[in-house]
């Protein structure tokens, strides 16, 4: 499934803005991707950590077409390497534009990074377009 399907995090922040002021809440936003080996086996399967443009360079180097989960928001693929099926999903400027939504329809207080590391720079310009930067120091 994707690093943070939307359906889900709305369930979280339905609970959390009931226990926590929304000001007071930062919404995390993956920078990052994972490539699953099929079929999945709980306990079992890892997934490799890609970042997003890394995901897209290995659906062009596979030739496979990158599809988006409307219900989660995010986008995926599915590839082949030797014997093994692979599913990779991963973070894209629509999937990130909305978590930005929900920051807005709940009011927070703003969003942090996991994984910052990962070039990734049609984010930082979303960031930049859809809301003021304030840096803690």
């Amino acid at each position: 499934m994707a690093v943070a399907p939307i359906n889900k995090v709305r369930e979280v922040l339905d609970y959390a803005t009931t226990v926590i002021p929304s000001e007071k809440i930062h919404l995390g936003i993956p920078n990052y991707g994972y490539d699953w080996t099929l079929p999945y086996k709980q306990g079992v399967s890892k997934a490799r950590t890609l970042g997003n443009i890394e995901a897209v360079q290995l659906a062009i180097s596979n030739n496979v077409p990158i599809s988006f989960d409307t219900t989660a928001q995010s986008p995926y693929f599915r590839y082949t390497s030797g014997n093994l099926q692979h599913e990779v999903w991963f973070e894209d400027v629509r999937s990130i534009d909305a978590k930005f939504n929900l920051i807005e329809e709940y009011q927070l207080r703003g969003c942090s990074y996991w994984q910052i590391m990962n070039l990734f720079r049609a984010n930082w310009i979303l960031l930049q377009e859809r809301f003021p930067i304030i840096r803690d120091v």
